[in-house]
């Protein structure tokens, strides 16, 4: 028989610490908590519990297709779980965390975790909540999708919370509604999600617009692509491909001395784009945050398949890759012994039907 969850205050300062313990001992039992962030409130677990993802998953009704995003405190984590983390990456994550922004990675390949069918991705971002920002520094990174279960509204209050998902969790934290200072007649479905930007190649790639537009992401990265740009481009080049192999078809059919053949090679440059090796289709973005029952249809990066191995992983500073210890001493580094005084919530928006934390 289910328990119902209980409801414990997260802007009360002398109960908080309190209820960061009963959060941390639902969370070392594998079991799924209700949070609120800058967005709605979402439905949270321990990152690198199997079981804990998994019963996050069942608590929403959801597939390992759909895997959820991480929440982490600071951006000082980002390279204890992300892999091939460019210039232009951080210079996002600079500006616009905390906040609406959840960004793309290859993850760590030394984290013994399973978030789903992530294609080795991970997606990560730092919520611009007071009481989120909070139970992660005592908690750890949490993984965590919207508090709703698949195709219903996601919830913005602590009550809507329990009204969904009262049976599948051990705590919800009332932080009032989300996102704060909504207008009057505000209702769920009004919520906007975070934006999600793809960060897996040197293409940056907006895979779902949210709370931060694309206009805004190009005044800190101008070459930021929307996925219309990035399909256009990816048509072209698969014009150019096709344009090529006709060519070189047409080419086996005529005559050619040996000399003519080995000087016709030999002037192939790199700037000749058709004559390189189509990027084989391997890794892609999580595809749970766009795509199932969002509707919205993934874009996918490409990567080799031997791209993650020792041999021919390209490292990019001298931190990476952490050893399994050396990331969660760093992810887990920073937790503190007792919560903070009394908090104060922040702004943020969400949307309805998708996985919008």
């Amino acid at each position: 028989m289910s328990v119902k969850a209980t409801i414990v205050s997260a802007t009360d300062p002398e109960t908080l610490g309190e209820a960061i313990a009963t959060a941390n001992s639902a969370i070392g039992a594998a079991k799924t908590i209700v949070i609120p962030t800058d967005t709605v409130y979402g439905i949270a677990t321990d990152a690198f519990s199997v079981e804990g993802v998994r019963n996050l998953l069942a608590a929403k009704g959801r597939t390992r297709q759909m895997p959820p995003p991480v929440l982490i405190y600071d951006q000082s984590v980002l390279p204890g779980l992300a892999d091939e983390i460019s210039e232009d990456a951080r210079a996002l994550a600079t500006e616009f965390w905390p906040g609406a922004l959840t960004l793309i990675f290859y993850s760590q390949p030394s984290l013994n975790w399973d978030l789903g069918e992530t294609q080795g991705t991970v997606a990560l971002r730092v919520p611009n909540d007071p009481v989120a920002i909070e139970l992660l520094k005592n908690l750890g990174p949490l993984a965590v999708s919207s508090a709703n279960k698949t195709g219903r509204p996601a919830a913005t209050t602590a009550q809507e919370a329990m009204a969904q998902l009262g049976d599948d969790v051990a705590v919800i934290f009332d932080g009032g509604p989300r996102p704060k200072n909504r207008p009057e007649g505000f209702e769920a479905k009004d919520a906007l999600p975070s934006t999600i930007v793809d960060c897996t190649s040197d293409r940056l790639v907006v895979v779902r617009e949210g709370v931060i537009s694309v206009e805004r992401l190009r005044e800190v990265v101008p070459s930021v692509l929307t996925r219309a740009e990035f399909e256009a481009q990816e048509k072209a080049r698969r014009e150019a491909e096709s344009a090529l192999v006709a060519s070189s078809e047409a080419m086996e059919d005529t005559e050619f001395s040996p000399r003519h053949v080995a000087e016709s090679d030999s002037e192939e440059t790199e700037e000749t784009p058709g004559r390189q090796a189509a990027v084989p289709v391997a890794g892609s973005l999580a595809a749970g945050l766009v795509g199932g029952a969002s509707g919205t249809a993934a874009v996918d990066q490409r990567r080799t398949a031997s791209a993650h191995t020792p041999e021919t992983r390209v490292v990019q500073d001298n931190t990476k890759p952490y050893s399994v210890a050396d990331a969660r001493s760093l992810v887990f580094g920073a937790q503190q012994e007792a919560p903070a005084e009394p908090l104060t919530e922040a702004e943020g928006e969400g949307k309805e039907g998708t996985p919008i934390v």
